[in-house]
């Protein structure tokens, strides 16, 4: 088995697609060039020892259609033959994942990556304004997602194509910058004396973010889920009220600074596990506020436009859009594309 060269026409289909959180894997399968993508569900990665398992227990053994080519999102820098995951034991390893499950290629990319690969095709229904501004159409775009982790990354649109540009932009500093926040900070767990976004801006960071808020306040709180929180402020307790006060603005600010970071005209994106249960908190004008504050490109940023991802898949979706059409995107391949005898052959429909 060798490494393929960066570039290639197109992948042998049926295509096996996957996006591989911190909690959850999904799966999909796109049979052809014009086939709707085929989803099979989410399983939880601690269920199984490995993404073979997950694969073999979600999609083979519920279809005739064997895959040819995989094409993995996963949730972590992605470098060598052994990739392991960032919030999750498993680590994945393509020649393996060739030889397990009958592969001819695969391809494995950052999962925010994945999601930065959806951009360009979600509309209608699968968005949802939060405040003003405009997007511009070819406009770079932004997407932000917290989750079990915080994913970050960017897409790029130049000489007729989209470049996904993937980072680990969730690692960088969180400082204080209210009243409130200078409080409450001394009292957040450090990683290696850091605060990193993360470790405010994520289902851990949620709770950690309470542990704060109520040590502050000179209380204690027994959050054991994120969920627990969100349940306690709609409820209407004062320290679960506090701490999303200051998640939203803090994940405001991440957004707003990722705007500028890329000059995002074309939007910042909200997706990942947890935007999607407190769109109320995202609509209350401390996000948005929080979003414009970059003074001196507050007036720059109040012309952005900010929307939450409803598609219930879009890092699956963004990877079928590569699947069926990889020359619409300018994905960096080098080091991240395995196969069977060299290079990928152009895309073909099933035998």
């Amino acid at each position: 088995m060798t490494l393929s060269p960066p570039s290639l026409r197109g992948f042998r289909f049926p295509v096996l697609v996957a996006d591989i959180g911190g909690t959850n894997a999904r799966f999909a399968v796109v049979t052809d060039t014009h086939a709707a993508t085929r989803v099979y569900g989410s399983v939880p990665t601690a269920g199984f020892p490995g993404l073979a398992e997950a694969a073999i227990a979600t999609v083979l053994d519920h279809t005739s259609v064997m895959p040819r080519t995989a094409v993995l999102a996963v949730a972590g820098p992605v470098a060598g033959d052994r990739i392991p995951m960032t919030n999750a034991d498993w680590v994945i390893e393509p020649l393996e994942l060739i030889r397990r499950l009958g592969l001819e290629s695969v391809v494995v990319l950052n999962d925010f990556e994945a999601q930065a690969l959806a951009l360009p095709g979600l509309e209608g229904e699968d968005i949802r304004r939060i405040g003003g501004g405009t997007a511009q159409a070819n406009g770079a775009k932004v997407v932000l997602g917290p989750g079990t982790g915080l994913g970050a990354a960017a897409m790029i649109h130049t000489a007729g194509t989209w470049i996904p540009i993937p980072g680990e932009g969730g690692h960088m500093e969180l400082g204080p910058v209210s009243e409130t926040d200078y409080r409450v900070w001394p009292h957040i767990e450090r990683q290696e004396g850091r605060i990193g976004a993360e470790r405010i801006i994520s289902g851990s960071g949620l709770l950690r973010l309470s542990r704060a808020v109520a040590a502050e306040a000179g209380t204690e709180r027994a959050f054991e889920r994120p969920r627990d929180v969100t349940e306690a402020a709609d409820a209407g307790d004062e320290i679960a009220l506090r701490t999303m006060d200051i998640f939203v603005r803090a994940l405001g600010r991440v957004a707003g600074d990722f705007a500028l970071t890329f000059l995002a005209r074309g939007g910042v994106f909200l997706g990942g596990g947890i935007p999607g249960r407190i769109d109320t908190y995202l609509a209350h004008p401390a996000f948005r506020a929080s979003f414009e504050a970059k003074a001196p490109h507050s007036a720059l940023l109040a012309t952005i436009p900010t929307f939450l991802i409803r598609h219930s898949n879009p890092a699956l979706e963004g990877l079928a859009s590569f699947a069926r059409t990889p020359t619409l995107f300018a994905v960096e391949l080098e080091g991240r594309h395995w196969s069977l005898g060299g290079a990928t052959g152009p895309a073909a429909t099933p035998e």
